[in-house]
């Protein structure tokens, strides 16, 4: 208990603090291009990461494998990153982040059918009803946004890959410096994507330099991303994810609370349905991988 009550700790920290990188993003994309906003992201997080990597003493170096992952790993946070940033844009922050909360269940499927791990039907079924929960939140937001409603799921399915890969990266790098290289190789990769966006006026993936209190809110948005993710990543190092695991939809929570706070946006009632849905789903899952769990170590 005295590792796991911290743990729990932290990620109330990340359930707070990570919905204030969603407010901070819809405040700047007013102003500057997705891409931009995305940019600042990485940069910003590259920047305080570094300081407490050489703190902390740890090793730099990365071989081949590692350094493949860590680029894959970037491009599908810059992913799902730039699908978030573009639909909040427009969409209330709640709304975005329910759809977005499908990520789980898009990593269990992968890894039935991609990894072709262990997955029973029920948590299959699960799937599918959390599938049901993200079409009533989208029917809504597609007859009000168009197109833009869709974002969400771009972000959910990138999300799944970058948890997938680090999975993979997990035993070969600690994870302050796995955030580290991600931020740093994200920005690279970010700068000729921002050159094209810009040459050929693709319009979401300019650059523009922020000016006045849009830089402010550019650097918010690494702040929070970089605080948030590792409050997650310690108390994932101090508690089982099966306890911490149903603490994060409390996210939906404050998330609702600071777009209601700032920006004025409350969920529709079909909204709460899908959300109510998707929650329950999710807490099913979790259940279930206790259980599995539970019968392999024979308790």
């Amino acid at each position: 208990m005295d590792r796991v009550l911290p743990g729990i700790g932290l990620m109330l920290v990340f359930c707070i603090v990570a919905p204030l990188i969603d407010v901070a993003s819809k405040m700047a994309v007013q102003s500057v291009p997705a891409g931009t906003v995305t940019l600042a992201r990485f940069v910003v997080q590259a920047l305080l990461m570094a300081p407490l990597a050489l703190a902390m003493g740890l090793s730099m170096r990365i071989d081949g494998r590692v350094a493949r992952l860590t680029l894959l790993r970037a491009l599908v946070a810059i992913g799902s990153t730039f699908c978030f940033v573009a639909a909040v844009r427009v969409m209330p922050i709640a709304d975005a982040l329910a759809i977005a909360f499908v990520s789980p269940f898009i990593l269990l499927l992968l890894g039935r059918f991609v990894l072709k791990e262990q997955v029973g039907p029920r948590r299959i079924a699960a799937s599918v009803v959390a599938f049901v929960g993200t079409v009533l939140v989208i029917q809504p937001s597609f007859a009000r946004f168009g197109t833009t409603a869709l974002f969400p799921i771009g972000s959910a399915f990138c999300f799944a890959l970058y948890m997938l890969v680090t999975r993979h990266l997990r035993r070969d790098m600690h994870p302050v410096t796995m955030q580290l290289h991600t931020a740093l190789a994200a920005s690279v990769l970010c700068l000729p994507l921002l050159a094209f966006g810009s040459f050929a006026e693709v319009g979401p993936i300019r650059f523009v330099l922020p000016d006045g209190m849009v830089w402010w809110s550019c650097l918010s948005v690494g702040i929070a991303a970089t605080v948030s993710h590792l409050a997650m990543t310690f108390a994932l190092s101090l508690a089982p994810s099966s306890t911490l695991a149903p603490l994060g939809y409390l996210e939906i929570v404050t998330a609702t609370l600071f777009g209601f706070l700032f920006f004025g946006d409350f969920p529709a009632g079909m909204t709460w349905t899908g959300i109510a849905i998707i929650v329950s789903a999710g807490l099913y899952v979790i259940h279930r991988e206790r259980a599995v769990a539970r019968f392999r170590s024979g308790r």
